[in-house]
């Protein structure tokens, strides 16, 4: 059973940064791709970033392009997404998902997260 859990996410004013992490258990998390995710109000979950196994690639949504990166440590089980410059259209819960397409796919078997909820005011 794979268990995921988010930390990190916080209220914070625009031009902010903030760290998120994830930390991975129940998967031999050094064999598989993981990725960042995030809900906003209203709309459905989408990708936001993806790693491979290696950490080797990384694959981004357009819009946090520049602005976020995604890293991981195979040694702690633990992914990672460093987000700066955050504006009110990031305002979001973020998951993050196990298994998957680094490049912009879903979690092949829904293992998500419970979500750490990211808040950018203006």
């Amino acid at each position: 059973q794979v268990q995921l859990v988010e930390s990190g996410g916080g209220l914070v004013q625009v031009g902010s940064s903030l760290r998120l992490s994830c930390a991975a258990s129940g998967v031999t998390f050094s064999n598989i791709a993981m990725g960042w995710f995030r809900e906003a109000p209203g709309k459905d979950r989408e990708f936001v970033a993806g790693i491979s196994w290696s950490g080797g690639s990384t694959h981004y949504e357009n819009s946090v392009k520049g602005r976020f990166t995604i890293s991981r440590d195979n040694s702690k089980n633990m992914l990672y997404l460093q987000m700066d410059s955050l504006t009110p259209e990031d305002t979001a819960v973020y998951y993050c998902g196990a298994d998957l397409r680094y490049d912009g796919g879903f979690p092949f078997h829904n293992d998500w997260g419970q979500g750490t909820q990211v808040t950018v005011s203006s």
